[in-house]
């Protein structure tokens, strides 16, 4: 296995080109000595880490041709694997990693340092049918199951609108440690396969938003809590509980962030070192060329598409020559080789004794028909001079350099040409796995971007490596199943290709990619309503407008404005403060109507975005007031001579309001008029009875008036209302009031009871 991703290490750095630091001292006269240094790199972490392939560029002033044959020379504490070569006009060198073994802590988040995982259990809590009674489910850790028992409501209102409060038990189930994101202590990401299995623990933090208690038991959370919990979700009640009348189900549940810790024993590789070489200096006008093949990379790449983007960068380095003022072009030729594709040529005046230009070309995929495809293709740099150059072989005017590069495509097994290497064992057996990549199709500049290649597979085994090709993006990828990266500013409508290879237990290799195209960083305002529209409740206005990651709103001109439509006025809004740099803020409407809320948001890029909601506030309706109460009663010598009248209030709140205050009056008929108007008002309960005894002792009729006041239901802003805003009604004004016959009691005398025997 060791051995393996060495090979698989070797094949996907193969393209990656480090820029190098050089040196050069002088020898002997005949010739010198010169040193490139391999950038010094520690702490990787991977298998896929565990080679390297650099290629090093030469110093200024040397061509590969004045390097002496057999001289390269590697020196550094890495082993060199396969031999050292060059290849168009680079030093090329793979080298095994130096192993270092430690082991640290870790923390498990969700994708981000920051960001814990959060779970959302609860309990189901059903009305009956019957409105006044509710079923309670509640976890019991000893039997493992959910057990259910009834308790009345104890509020007022039928149906119930809260059950009564309860401690209750839940338990959920943490996401498999796999899926979490590891981290060291300094933020650097560890690869889960480093993580030591037997460390693993879950951590609980706080419940959000609901008082309560989380511990863990046989790595499953179970939590206690009290119902009715903040939050609430609906639930369909099963047909057993009995479904109709007042019948409703809720899943009660709470919130609760978590995350993970272990030990994590984790391999790491650094390389350093030099590569010397003997050379001879040219002792007269000489054209160095390179030709770098900067796409497609990896190379060779897998054929994902209609076509394939090839880009030759090609360099030419005038030596032994210093006078620039002579020179009357560069020119640059580049053209497939056996291709249809048309030769192209560019040019360059510049005065200069280095230069480079890039050439452009696509393998289209109809080509492409064999599982092994190369195209190759031919350079050429010329330099021409204003005036013949005399050498000491003649005089020269122009000099030309030829060069050739390949760029493979394959379709179905990637094709690697490994370097030698000790020990190499037997091709492995198996099926290669199937590299998957989500990412989204389009990008803001400046905005981070999550690429994910956890969704590869591999049909009889598992994915060991992972290895990223993401060209022209800002930020890089390791040996993860995911990452971010982003583009710049500049990149605004280009296309960039993002590349995956996996490498599975087998050492086989499934490689896919996808493109990206990079847009403006434009904000995108958005704003919101919540609470209970409902007038003179209070409701939230927050502000959700988003901007890329590195071009951030600017706060000082966020503006927003909330104006009335319809109903209201603008008078009926209230607020405390401004909404200047509006990030969140409570609102009142004192009537109810069409109101319309608008945001601007601008960033730092100079773009900016509008956006509007327009929203209903209903209005708070009056309760509706109604009772029960015996239209006679007669006189009780067992009791005072006093009649007693049972009354049931049956009032209730339209809107589902909490009724706080019934005021219980009544007034007597004292001159037997048959009218109550001349009367006087009595009160005879004020303690929001809903069920009382009225006592009374003269004989006549009483008119008997009921004033229900509600309070708010819901939260409301109390700087803004009064007691006048609690919406009120009475059996006698009320637009649907009772008749006066149901309203009104009368008391009788018993007749003497007469014995006609004595």
């Amino acid at each position: 296995m060791k051995n393996k991703n060495l090979w698989i290490v070797t094949f996907l750095s193969a393209c990656l080109l480090l820029l190098p630091t050089t040196t050069y001292s002088a020898q002997a006269t005949d010739f010198k000595q010169g040193t490139v240094s391999v950038p010094l790199t520690t702490g990787l972490t991977g298998s896929g880490n565990s080679a390297k392939t650099y290629y090093l560029d030469l110093p200024s002033g040397v061509t590969s041709s004045s390097i002496r044959s057999g001289t390269l020379k590697y020196s550094g504490n890495n082993s060199v694997v396969g031999g050292i070569t060059v290849e168009n006009g680079k030093i090329k060198l793979t080298l095994k990693g130096n192993v270092k073994e430690e082991t640290f802590p870790v923390t498990g988040m969700d994708d981000n340092v920051n960001k814990p995982f959060v779970t959302t259990p609860g309990n189901s809590i059903w009305r009956y049918a019957d409105g006044r009674r509710w079923q309670i489910n509640d976890y019991k850790e000893d039997k493992g199951i959910n057990e259910s028992y009834n308790v009345n409501a104890t509020d007022y209102s039928t149906p119930s609108e809260t059950p009564p409060k309860r401690t209750v038990t839940t338990k959920s189930d943490p996401v498999n440690p796999s899926a979490a994101t590891w981290y060291k202590s300094d933020q650097t990401p560890v690869p889960y396969s480093s993580v030591i299995q037997s460390s693993i623990k879950l951590h609980p933090l706080d419940l959000l938003d609901d008082p309560g208690k989380a511990r863990v038991k046989n790595n499953r959370f179970l939590i206690t809590y009290t119902v009715p919990s903040k939050n609430r979700v609906l639930e369909e009640v099963s047909e057993g509980f009995g479904k109709g009348g007042h019948a409703k189900g809720w899943l009660y549940y709470v919130t609760l962030p978590y995350y993970f810790e272990a030990d994590a024993k984790v391999t790491s590789y650094s390389y350093a070192g030099n590569v010397s070489f003997d050379y001879t200096l040219p002792d007269e006008a000489t054209l160095n060329g390179t030709a770098t093949l900067e796409k497609p990379s990896p190379n060779p790449i897998k054929l994902n598409g209609a076509k394939v983007d090839v880009k030759i960068r090609v360099k030419g380095e005038l030596l032994g020559y210093t006078d620039t003022s002579n020179i009357d072009e560069w020119v640059f030729y580049a053209k497939e080789k056996n291709g249809t594709a048309k030769a192209d040529m560019k040019k360059d005046y510049s005065k200069v004794l280095t230069t480079s230009k890039d050439f452009d070309f696509v393998i289209p995929g109809s080509r492409v028909v064999s599982d092994n495809f190369k195209q190759d293709y031919s350079l050429t740099v010329v330099i021409r001079f204003k005036k013949p150059v005399i050498t000491k072989t003649g005089t020269i005017t122009s000099l030309e350099q030829k060069m050739e590069v390949s760029a493979g495509v394959y379709k179905k097994d990637i094709p690697i040409d490994f370097p030698t290497v000790p020990n190499k064992p037997t091709k492995p057996e198996g099926k290669p796995p199937i590299a998957r990549i989500s990412a989204p199709k389009y990008i803001k500049a400046g905005d981070d971007m999550m690429v994910y290649g956890g969704a590869s597979s591999d049909p009889d085994g598992y994915i060991t490596d992972y290895a990223w090709g993401t060209d022209g993006a800002q930020g890089k990828i390791g040996n993860t199943a995911r990452g971010y990266v982003w583009y710049t500013r500049d990149q605004v409508g280009e296309t960039f290709p993002i590349g995956l290879t996996v490498v599975d237990n087998d050492g086989l290799f499934g490689s896919t990619s996808t493109e990206v195209t990079v847009i403006e960083p434009k904000p995108a305002a958005s704003i919101s309503i919540s609470g209970t529209l409902k007038q003179n409740r209070k409701t939230t206005l927050t502000n959700y407008s988003q901007s890329p990651t590195r071009f951030p709103l600017i706060k000082s001109k966020t503006q927003v404005t909330i104006s009335a439509v319809s109903g209201g006025t603008n008078a009926d809004i209230k607020f405390s403060g401004s909404l200047a740099e509006l990030e969140s803020k409570d609102v009142l409407f004192r009537k109810p109507g069409k109101y319309k809320a608008t945001i601007h948001v601008e960033n730092t890029a100079g773009y900016a975005d509008d956006s509007e909601i327009t929203f209903d506030i209903i209005p708070d309706e009056a309760p509706s007031v109604y009772f029960t109460a015996p239209g006679k009663r007669y006189r009780d010598p067992e009791k005072g001579n006093k009649a007693i009248f049972a009354i049931n209030d049956m009032s209730f709140s339209t809107d589902k309001d909490p009724i706080a205050r019934r005021i219980w009056e009544y007034r007597y008929d004292s001159n037997n008029n048959g009218s109550f108007t001349d009367e006087s008002w009595v009160i005879f309960s004020n303690e929001n009875k809903s069920e009382l005894d009225l006592e009374v002792i003269e004989v006549g009729k009483y008119e008997i008036r009921l004033t229900v006041v509600e309070e708010f239901g819901q939260p409301t802003i109390e700087d803004f209302v009064t007691e006048a805003d609690r919406r009120s009604a009475d059996s006698y004004t009320d637009s649907m009031k009772q008749p006066l016959i149901q309203r009104t009691v009368e008391v009788l005398n018993r007749a003497p009871e007469v014995d006609w025997e004595t």
